[in-house]
């Protein structure tokens, strides 16, 4: 039995329905409220729980060979936020418990790029590149750090637990419209477009999912294993996208200084509506961050083998415009 954090979220629905293709038992662990439409005709057990309360667990846990630990809060948001410190450290520590006292198999636990110290243009990141909560620049990056440590940690004490670390996903079956995926939607929408110079490692959800259920298969307990994809400048992933979209348009390039000074106030917005961030300091930050990412190790350890950003693209267009036909025909 495979037991699913975070089941109805980008990775999670998409590792779900992979599983099952496989033919095997999959438990997802959801909110007591969950919007389930990600999960519709999948033959799997729910389990209605929290993963902030420890007794939700109990049930959530029992006859479970196999663990993949996707809930957590993401957040573009600068400075410090409570409830992704909670729900990412503290959920964390839940389900490590859980788990030890459950015996698991594996624990897989998915983390992100973002938990890694960040390095000056020039280096390579890979695996060597050191964790550390304290220099991390904003609270979605302490707290995946600090709860990759936290799993880390546990593997000393007898945790069969693996890391993955995805960069920027991306790809179909993106029903809760990630940052990277509405942004997409934005530009077949439009046929004018602002664009933020920089650039990031994209990778397809579908190759995460595949690390993930191969790092379970041949992954070393205690070790890392990034997963990504392609590095691609934020103007030639929209020509991408364009080129798949029969609509004429153009772009206005935004400079990076001009973008931060006036994200500075949007952010405040943000937190006056608790509307949905677009952009913000930090994720402009994160466009011009070092994103020479290495998945080497995975690579020859897991047998991972990524696909083409433009066989994403192209997959990831096509699943949108099933999604939002009636808006596409007005554009």
């Amino acid at each position: 039995m495979n037991l699913v954090t975070g089941a109805t979220g980008h990775i999670g629905n998409v590792l779900v329905k992979e599983l099952v293709k496989r033919g095997e038992k999959v438990r997802a662990l959801v909110l007591p409220d969950e919007d389930l439409t990600p999960l519709n005709g999948l033959d799997i057990e729910i389990v209605k729980g929290n993963i902030l309360d420890k007794s939700s667990l109990v049930a959530a846990f029992k006859g479970v060979d196999y663990v993949f630990h996707l809930a957590g809060i993401i957040s573009i948001m600068p400075g410090k936020d409570q409830l992704v410190h909670d729900v990412n450290v503290n959920g964390t520590a839940n389900m490590v418990e859980a788990a030890k006292a459950a015996r698991v198999k594996k624990f897989i636990h998915t983390s992100s790029i973002h938990a890694f110290t960040r390095v000056p243009h020039g280096i390579v990141v890979d695996e060597t590149v050191p964790i550390d909560p304290d220099s991390a620049v904003a609270a979605y990056d302490q707290s995946k750090a600090e709860a990759t440590l936290a799993v880390l940690n546990a593997t000393k004490n007898g945790l069969p637990a693996v890391v993955v670390c995805p960069t920027g996903v991306i790809g179909p079956y993106d029903y809760k419209g990630s940052e990277i995926g509405v942004l997409i939607q934005e530009w077949m929408l439009h046929k004018v477009n602002f664009l933020i110079e920089g650039d990031y490692d994209f990778v397809d959800v579908r190759d995460v999912v595949q690390g993930m259920i191969l790092a379970r298969e041949k992954g070393k307990i205690g070790q890392i294993y990034i997963l990504s994809g392609e590095l691609i400048r934020v103007i030639d992933l929209w020509r991408l996208v364009k080129e798949l979209v029969s609509i004429r348009s153009s772009f206005i390039n935004i400079p990076a200084r001009l973008a931060t000074f006036v994200a500075k106030f949007t952010q405040f917005y943000y937190k006056l509506t608790r509307s949905k961030p677009r952009f913000t300091t930090y994720s402009i930050e994160t466009l011009h961050t070092n994103a020479v990412i290495s998945n080497s190790k995975a690579r020859t350890v897991l047998g991972y083998n990524p696909r083409s950003l433009r066989s994403t693209i192209h997959d990831t267009v096509s699943w949108w415009k099933q999604q939002i036909p009636h808006l596409l025909k007005k554009s």
